[in-house]
């Protein structure tokens, strides 16, 4: 895949309202496992509110789901891959946005604790781009290109 294309799918996964119109996927493999997840987040936001006994397991899924994003967005940014597999990658992530959105809309949410994931995430995100933009190597060593 060529560096401008590569950068297009990332535009596009980062865009404010990327999930808009978008489905969750129907079946997604998380961490080595298929997970029924449209079924498993429409069963969940039928609820008002997630019981007590739930909880644990919703949060879990979204442990799950924002590893599995992150390990997806790394293979986009950093992997060497086809445009074709580029893209399903691409909307994977849009895909796994969409669950999460559904799954973040539910009952109490811990409003600390998500501040805090995405100020980390941002964090690494600007980190990775100085990196980029100084040249420098993972050992930190610059990059002589």
């Amino acid at each position: 895949m060529q560096e401008y294309e590569r950068k297009q799918l990332l535009e596009r996964v980062e865009r404010e309202g990327a999930t808009i119109g978008m489905q969750i996927p129907e079946e997604i493999d998380v961490q080595g496992e298929t997970v029924a997840l449209q079924e498993f987040v429409f069963e969940i936001k039928r609820r008002e509110t997630v019981p007590a006994g739930e909880r644990e397991r919703v949060e879990q899924a979204k442990r799950n789901l924002r590893k599995e994003r992150l390990e997806r967005m790394n293979r986009l940014e950093e992997g060497e891959i086809s445009r074709e597999e580029g893209e399903r990658l691409a909307e994977s992530i849009i895909g796994i946005d969409r669950a999460l959105e559904g799954l973040q809309q539910l009952g109490p949410a811990d409003v600390e604790a998500e501040a805090k994931a995405q100020e980390i995430a941002d964090r690494k995100r600007w980190t990775r781009f100085m990196r980029q933009a100084l040249g420098i190597d993972d050992d930190n060593t610059p990059n002589r290109r």
